[in-house]
């Protein structure tokens, strides 16, 4: 199918036991939604280096 579904949990329910970060990217906007039109790796972002 191929097909991406977006989701929104609420943080402080009862069903979500823990948030765990599993990579930073770098990004300069807040809000990511251009993002949806992209495909493959133009929808990639670069991901954030430690200091």
């Amino acid at each position: 199918s191929g097909m991406g579904v977006e989701r929104a949990f609420p943080l402080h329910g009862p069903c979500v036991d823990k948030v765990e970060v599993m990579m930073v990217g770098r990004v300069r906007r807040a809000k990511l939604y251009y993002r949806r039109n992209l495909q493959g790796k133009a929808a990639r972002i670069k991901e954030l280096r430690q200091r």
